[in-house]
């Protein structure tokens, strides 16, 4: 497929903290517009890749270009062009509902006018409208979950990377979620998602799991529990994360 339907390109991607290699020597490609799974155990080097993907972490060695931009050279042009939800931090608690869409459309760059806007269409497309000026921390988990993630994909961005970002939710929120998730990526915005859920798993275009900081599986859901024979992605994701020889990333 040509370079340019590629929305990340990994090259030997290394991050070495003195002897020892958080993430060693990974290549992958991620197509515009898919939903990609980062899958590893605590320790397998998965969210020290991610912030160099974020630009946030400079590669030791390798070539990594996101959004059409390289992470060595052009770290805060891709931090323009990308948004980011975890588990926790996403959001200001102790601002409103309001206030976090209105501040998170300022650092992504977007005009007053603008912000002002999209506000209105977002609240009401959540439902929010009556909450606005509800301070985030009192909202239930589940919709502040669905705020961190509208508020990540607020500007437009080329790609979301998405920080176990379902963690604690109950199921049907969690399905939820992911159907705003699948709305995302048919406008065109790559997702990278890394989960503990392996039912998620089974969500996505395609699945890498990492081990030791290095990618020992890529491919999609129904290809990998072909070839390990494992009727679900649980099943795969033990009996790699059996290889594992490390414990903190």
């Amino acid at each position: 497929m040509p370079t340019n339907d590629k929305a990340i390109i990994v090259e030997h991607l290394s991050k070495h903290f003195g002897s020892f290699r958080a993430v060693d020597d990974i290549s992958f490609e991620v197509t515009k517009g898919e939903i990609f799974g980062f899958l590893g155990a605590n320790g397998a080097g998965k969210t020290t890749a991610m912030k160099m993907l974020c630009g946030l972490s400079k590669p030791s060695s390798g070539k990594a270009i996101v959004a059409g931009d390289d992470v060595s050279k052009n770290p805060n042009r891709i931090k323009s062009n990308i948004g980011y939800m975890s588990q926790k931090f996403s959001l200001y608690e102790d601002l409103t509902v309001k206030e976090n869409i209105k501040l998170f459309g300022g650092i992504y760059g977007l005009k007053l006018k603008d912000i002002e806007q999209k506000t209105a269409v977002l609240l009401d497309r959540l439902g929010f409208a009556e909450e606005k000026n509800t301070l985030v921390k009192s909202l239930p988990l589940g919709w502040k979950q669905k705020l961190a993630f509208s508020v990540a994909v607020f500007h437009r961005p080329k790609i979301v990377f998405l920080d176990e970002p379902t963690g604690g939710v109950d199921p049907i929120t969690r399905r939820n979620f992911w159907e705003m998730i699948y709305e995302a990526a048919e406008d065109n915005i790559t997702i990278f998602v890394t989960t503990h859920y392996m039912d998620e798993a089974e969500y996505c275009n395609r699945v890498s799991l990492m081990v030791d900081g290095k990618i020992v599986a890529l491919d999609t859901p129904a290809n990998l529990k072909r070839d390990f024979k494992s009727d679900n992605m649980e099943a795969v994701f033990y009996q790699v994360a059996r290889q594992a020889k490390r414990s903190d990333n």
